[in-house]
């Protein structure tokens, strides 16, 4: 790429310009990795067949059960399934709601304000992706604390489910041996063989290195993307993403 972009701003430098366009560089080549990525992704062969029929409860007002090969609509052929920690990891201090039913929860039974913050985005966005596949979140919690955090926090286009009765989470990832809640996407297909395991966020498993994120769920996440694009970066406040702001 030329440094000689005929992009300018108002007021930049020459040094400026010269970054910028070293910067471009390395974005264009960040794109292409992308794409090789996504295409490596769609690439994969069939997973592992589902290995039971689960049974998850429904949060929604009406309430009742639902199987996993219910979750799949007519004509849509592709599951995507976040696990949501509700309750929280064991060692998250960051405070809970400020205020509702959920607020009354001792801390450790109250959810992730990660995932929450995650949740918050996919809720407008779940409109969009209905039209391609199948979106559900599932947490191991009871069905009507579910449902009374999703109308404290708006919540009014996710399918919530609870996984509380069955070993999805266990047999999927979401759960560690000791009982501990992981949040992890996964995704499932079914077509002539039935129903398969096609790809999941194993990078929160990779290894990593000292000090680093698993990062796992980002091009999920808005805020870190956004925060990535400002001089102050995503920072390092521990109680960052929260429940509510002053």
């Amino acid at each position: 790429m030329s440094e000689d972009a005929a992009i300018q701003f108002p007021g930049e430098s020459s040094e400026y310009r010269l970054a910028r366009n070293r910067l471009l560089d390395a974005e264009a080549e960040l794109r292409r990795a992308i794409e090789r990525v996504a295409a490596q992704r769609r690439a994969l062969p069939p997973g592992g067949a589902v290995p039971d029929d689960y049974v998850f409860e429904e949060a929604a007002d009406a309430g009742g059960q639902v199987r996993f090969s219910e979750l799949f609509a007519p004509g849509k052929d592709t599951l995507v399934i976040y696990s949501f920690m509700f309750p929280r990891w064991s060692g998250d201090t960051r405070p809970g709601p400020a205020e509702g039913q959920t607020a009354r929860l001792p801390l450790a039974e109250t959810p992730c304000p990660s995932c929450t913050s995650i949740l918050d985005s996919l809720d407008g966005a779940a409109p969009h992706l209905a039209s391609r596949l199948n979106l559900v979140v599932a947490a191991k919690s009871d069905p009507a604390r579910i449902r009374t955090f999703a109308r404290e926090r708006g919540w009014r286009h996710l399918r919530l489910l609870s996984s509380r009765n069955n070993d999805y989470n266990r047999d999927y990832h979401a759960e560690a041996p000791d009982g501990e809640q992981i949040p992890i996407l996964n995704v499932f297909t079914r077509d002539g063989d039935g129903l398969r395991h096609r790809w999941a966020t194993e990078l929160m498993f990779a290894p990593r290195d000292d000090g680093e994120e698993p990062r796992h769920v980002d091009l999920i996440w808005p805020i870190w993307n956004v925060l990535d694009m400002t001089p102050g970066g995503r920072g390092s406040g521990p109680d960052f993403p929260a429940m509510h702001y002053e």
